[in-house]
């Protein structure tokens, strides 16, 4: 099968640019193997005695025996939160399926799973960002007992599924499954929602309103509906071949779901270092794989925040990638699907419309994949164009539609609803930035106008309360990046910046901040770096300032005269009130090591790491 050049020079590079930092994970992945012996082996009597005191009378005697591998649970589950509640049953059925299959399985351990949809405009969001690297150390502290020959790890939502991940390679040697819980069903339709959402900015309904909508529109079990960063982790853990097949999207509560979550036990199984497919995850995730993410996420119109995560991945498996990477890839992976906010339909929409079968037999046609990656099934990604059934109670799977059930949803590589990925790199004097135009009119996507500089994303909301924004600007929010106070998500700007937008005016947003896959159809540069409170160009920029924004052109600058622009000294805000409450005291250290934004703001760093 044929390779687009430009997947194929883009791999290349980063290979290149990798290659003395993933020789040595690689290394570090066979010295820590087992080399075919289950873990515990390697455990005095008394270690192993700790290790299976609480286990019932059957495991325990598979436990003593030291033949059998022992899976490793590793779990999101929490009961407020809506994507992580379906959990609870799981792992009782992994562990059931394990005995069945002669082998054991224990809850290793469990981690944080906060919600930025809960968090969103409070203080408790400056932890989020932070959340990814402790669900990641987390995940290491569970599996450093040295019990396990494979893991599976029970995730979905932002920070989580990367933690999750960035944990897991730190334990490479050993074989992982991802396990998804799936999305809520469909409720209000996002169009309603994001309307209710403009008014209320407005002042014209009040709360018991926008209460009602945002109720009816996450309303049961299962992951927020809308395309953002939890539906795009599951759609870049499938295109991976870390997931089961066309796993994702599948309902909770159904006896789909429970089947797959059985399934996936039996599949760490078949690649345990005691089956004859021993896959390590290490070795899973290398150079094509991810790229084959990149070019996912691009065809999706996902989430911007993968632009961080996906570096962070990366860097734990030794691979080096940034920016111009995705740009390079964006600008010939076409757009195939349209969910919103880049369209009016749900992941269930998707779904139902032909799924992830389809898109990676699409893309796997358009020769945007590499299909010879190694996934948890064996050797090739084709398997994972296929969707999962019950043929009379048993699980089974079928060939993906070969074509779109919905075309307003879900299109084929010679069809798509536009050419480009719509995720670009912006860079001029101000620094380098992302922006996604997939929901943005081509028509907005350059805007030239006078600076409105705040400093936090509440000062720009008062502006705006008081009539004070109803003008051509570009809003610059800095001193929002991960050493100024953890990089929240300004997702609570979208509204007012969108009414502003619908009365006429040239509006975009410019900021060191995130705006993550809720972005829409205000152009936004965000992910500055250098960021402000690193010393960073929008430090220096002034009310009235032009700035030019043009997504096509890919430039991000500022109309100032060299010698003027030389002279300014970068503004130092005051951000003590970044540094307590809601925990945010605890982080302090973290705010200090994290890196920049393009180098996924990781807040570690090891020597096997790319610099």
């Amino acid at each position: 099968m044929h390779l687009h050049p430009v997947v194929h020079r883009v791999t290349q590079r980063i290979q290149a640019r990798s290659a003395a930092t993933r020789q040595a994970y690689l290394a570090h992945l066979q010295k820590a193997a087992a080399q075919g012996k289950v873990a515990r082996s390697e455990l005095s009597c008394t270690n192993l005695a700790h290790g299976f005191a609480a286990m019932a009378p059957e495991p325990k005697i598979r436990l003593k025996q030291l033949d059998v591998p022992n899976l490793a649970i590793i779990s999101a589950y929490n009961d407020m939160l809506s994507a992580h509640q379906p959990l609870q049953d799981f792992p009782a059925w992994i562990k059931e399926e394990a005995l069945k299959a002669g082998a054991t399985a224990q809850f290793a351990g469990g981690v944080p799973a906060m919600c930025d949809g809960v968090t969103q405009g409070m203080p408790g969001m400056e932890l989020s960002l932070f959340s990814r690297d402790v669900i990641a150390q987390a995940t290491a502290i569970a599996l450093a007992h040295r019990m396990f020959d494979a893991a599976l790890f029970l995730g979905v939502c932002d920070k989580i599924v990367p933690g999750l991940l960035i944990g897991a390679l730190a334990f490479g040697h050993l074989p992982a499954v991802f396990v998804p819980a799936g999305p809520m069903t469909s409720g209000l339709a996002n169009d309603d929602k994001a309307e209710v959402r403009k008014l209320f900015a407005q002042g014209l309904i009040g709360r018991d309103v926008l209460l009602e909508s945002e109720a009816q529109s996450y309303h049961a079990p299962g992951t927020c509906t809308f395309y953002g960063t939890a539906n795009s982790n599951q759609l870049m853990m499938e295109v991976m071949g870390l997931h089961l097949p066309g796993s994702a999207f599948v309902n909770p509560g159904t006896p789909l779901r429970e089947a797959l979550t059985r399934a996936s036990a039996h599949a760490a199984l078949a690649i345990s270092a005691q089956s004859s497919r021993f896959t390590p995850l290490g070795e899973m995730v290398d150079e094509r794989a991810i790229v084959n993410a990149i070019v996912g996420l691009l065809a999706s119109g996902g989430s911007t925040n993968h632009t961080l995560h996906l570096v962070a991945i990366a860097r734990a498996a030794g691979i080096a990638i940034n920016w111009d990477d995705f740009s390079e890839l964006s600008a010939v992976v076409p757009l195939l699907m349209r969910v919103y906010p880049n369209g009016k339909a749900d992941i269930n929409h998707f779904h139902a419309a032909g799924g992830m079968g389809f898109v990676i037999g699409e893309l796997l046609d358009a020769g945007l994949l590499h299909a010879d990656v190694t996934t948890i099934l064996g050797q090739g990604l084709a398997r994972h164009t296929q969707e999962p059934w019950l043929d009379q109670g048993r699980l089974s799977w079928r060939d993906a539609p070969l074509h779109s059930r919905d075309e307003s949803v879900l299109r084929p590589a010679s069809q798509p609803f536009q050419a480009d990925g719509g995720l670009k790199l912006l860079s001029g004097r101000l620094g380098r930035a992302v922006i996604k135009v997939s929901a943005v009119s081509p028509k907005r996507r350059r805007i030239r106008a006078p600076a409105r500089v705040f400093n936090d994303q509440g000062a720009l909301l008062d502006a705006f309360r008081r009539g004070e924004l109803e003008q051509d600007m570009v809003a610059v929010v800095r001193f929002q990046g991960p050493r100024a106070n953890g990089m929240p998500e300004l997702h609570q700007l979208t509204p007012a910046l969108a009414v502003l937008q619908d009365r006429g005016f040239q509006v975009a947003l410019v900021t060191d901040g995130r705006m993550s896959g809720a972005s829409g159809k205000v152009p936004a540069a965000i992910h500055v770096t250098p960021e402000a409170a690193a010393g960073g160009p929008l430090a220096r920029v002034c009310d009235g300032d032009i700035i030019l924004l043009d997504a096509d052109q890919g430039i991000l600058e500022i109309e100032v005269a060299p010698d003027a622009w030389a002279a300014r000294t970068a503004e130092a805000a005051d951000l003590a009130h970044n540094d307590y409450g809601s925990g945010r005291e605890l982080f302090a250290g973290l705010r200090q090591l994290a890196d920049e934004a393009e180098k996924g703001a990781a807040t570690f760093s090891h020597p096997l790491w790319p610099s």
